[in-house]
């Protein structure tokens, strides 16, 4: 980034925290009813805003320490949020949005994640038969959790080039980190991947790219984003809002891919050399519910919701 750029990104960050950088303290008026939180991280690329908010104080600037719990998967969040062992959590859009469906009281904190071309992707091995799409047909696809976001997008972009998978037959559980063993050691036919683990396995075993998942139908889709419950988020609206005062600067700074570089060795098994080749998506600096209404609207399509949810009754203003 040009040293114009950094500065631009500099002023910007400023005005987001409204009253200095990293280094100012939060006003005892806004002075947040919890002053540790625990919240719920995934090691993939698109969470890079919390350990960059955590590493460059911007937590501590409004009177919040952070404790990080590492997830396998965004279905964990929603109950560990309900019994209170996470204040707050990352996670999938379609996991949330599953919960809320179920009644879980779901509140919207920030957003994280905006899919682009490669950041979500179908791979296969090297030496496999499987050179096109309809060659998936009646094949076995490895999901990080099963009828979530990993499936829905699988399908929203399959179904329009007339491979429909079946959800119980077709796809297989298996966490991110394993992603690579299962298609060496024929687990799989395909898997869909996310960063870090896409470009990894490309690389060191060349796993081959059958489509991109963020196209047609879910083409710069909402992927990920911070919730509570609504509980939690009424019972400490200080808390909240310092929270996202802070995620929002980081955000900011995700501009520059040199951040993401920087910040993703600290929390996931990569080094920085790859982490700079990494397909990127857009790191959103608000809330933008006509955005989010997308994936519930595309859940329902897809059987994921029966109900029709309304995204802006999950989000409460800064």
């Amino acid at each position: 980034m040009s040293a114009s750029g950094i500065a631009a990104v500099t002023a910007l960050v400023l005005s987001v925290a409204g009253c200095g950088g990293s280094g100012a303290t939060a006003s005892s008026s806004s002075e947040p009813e919890k002053s540790t939180i625990n919240v719920g991280l995934l090691p993939v690329a698109d969470a890079a805003q919390l350990k960059l908010a955590i590493d460059r104080g911007f937590f501590k600037a409004e009177g919040l320490s952070v404790k990080i719990q590492m997830l396998q998967g965004g279905a964990e969040a929603p109950p560990k949020l309900s019994s209170g062992a996470l204040d707050v959590s990352f996670g999938a859009y379609v996991p949330f949005f599953m919960a809320k469906a179920a009644g879980f009281p779901l509140h919207i904190v920030a957003d994280a994640f905006e899919s682009a071309p490669g950041t979500h992707t179908l791979l296969v091995a090297r030496d496999s038969p499987i050179h096109v799409v309809k060659d998936l047909v009646g094949k076995k696809v490895g999901v990080n959790v099963k009828r979530n976001l990993s499936s829905l997008i699988v399908q929203a972009t399959l179904q329009p080039q007339g491979v429909k998978l079946d959800d119980n037959k077709d796809f297989v559980a298996i966490p991110f980190p394993n992603m690579q063993a299962a298609l060496q050691n024929r687990t799989v036919d395909a898997v869909q991947a996310v960063e870090p683990f896409s470009t990894q396995m490309q690389k060191s075993i060349g796993a081959r790219l059958i489509t991109d998942l963020s196209q047609g139908p879910t083409a710069r889709f909402p992927i990920a984003g911070y919730a509570s419950t609504e509980g939690w988020a009424k019972k400490h609206p200080k808390t909240l809002a310092a929270f996202r005062r802070a995620i929002t600067k980081a955000q900011v700074l995700l501009a520059d891919r040199q951040m993401l570089a920087q910040t993703l060795p600290t929390y996931t098994k990569i080094d920085a050399g790859t982490a700079a080749t990494l397909h990127v998506g857009v790191f959103p600096s608000s809330i933008n519910t006509t955005r989010l209404q997308r994936v519930a609207d595309l859940m329902r399509q897809y059987g994921y919701s029966t109900q029709p949810i309304d995204v802006k009754s999950l989000v409460s203003s800064p």
